[in-house]
């Protein structure tokens, strides 16, 4: 007379079932001059906030998120790293493991656009020379003050094999997930399906902290990328 065993208490409902885990872990890094917003385009990407007066960035700092991109589920581990040069001896060791490598200038202060030979000269020196790189011109909300063109971008980026150009606005959250997702895009198509098929078969991730230590530095690298 109670009813169906099947049916009582909380039998009856679906088993909750736990959220699918990543299949890849892609590591990308921010770099560029002190200013420039590189912090600001991580945190209106993986959090959807923009903080006015940001403080600067000691060191390096990191964020997490999950992108679905290709029928799989990526984990992306987005390094933001300090621009001031005192920190480069630091900064330096995260480039190796970096699939991607944006490169960020403020459009209103040209001196940030004149760094980016020393930022290229950094990339060459340390990164994995099929790293995919992508040139971005912040602080587009603040047009009425721009130093920099998007032509004088676009020329820069012309100059380095394989590189994209962009401008953004974290502000205004303009072209940020445009960003961070066509990069991760162009590293997947990249890749072969051999290479991706292996990698993903050894980088299911665990729920345990992201490292904080930085690998060791790799040796120079023998060709550099421009002149």
């Amino acid at each position: 007379a109670g009813g169906s065993p099947a049916l009582s208490g909380g039998q009856s409902r679906r088993r909750k079932q736990p959220p699918r885990p990543a299949d890849f872990k892609l590591q990308v890094i921010i770099i560029g001059s002190r200013g420039v917003g590189k912090t600001s385009l991580m945190e209106r990407f993986t959090d959807d906030t923009f903080c006015e007066a940001c403080k600067s960035t000691v060191g390096v700092d990191f964020k997490i998120k999950t992108v679905e991109l290709r029928g799989k589920k990526i984990r992306l581990q987005i390094w933001d790293t300090a621009g001031q040069e005192r920190f480069n001896s630091i900064t330096s060791a995260y480039y190796r493991s970096a699939k991607g490598i944006i490169l960020v200038y403020d459009i209103t202060k040209k001196e940030t656009f004149d760094d980016l030979p020393k930022w290229m000269k950094m990339i060459d020196k340390y990164a994995s020379e099929d790293a995919e790189l992508l040139l971005v011109g912040n602080k587009l909300d603040c047009e009425v003050d721009r130093e920099i063109t998007r032509q004088q971008g676009e020329k820069f980026a012309q100059q380095i094999t394989g590189m994209r150009f962009c401008e953004a606005s974290a502000k205004d959250n303009f072209n940020v997930d445009e960003i961070f997702l066509k990069l991760v895009d162009d590293i997947l198509k990249k890749m072969p399906l051999d290479v991706i098929r292996n990698e993903l078969s050894n980088s299911i991730l665990s729920l345990q902290p992201e490292p904080e230590i930085p690998p060791e530095l790799p040796p120079p690298r023998p060709h550099v990328r421009c002149c």
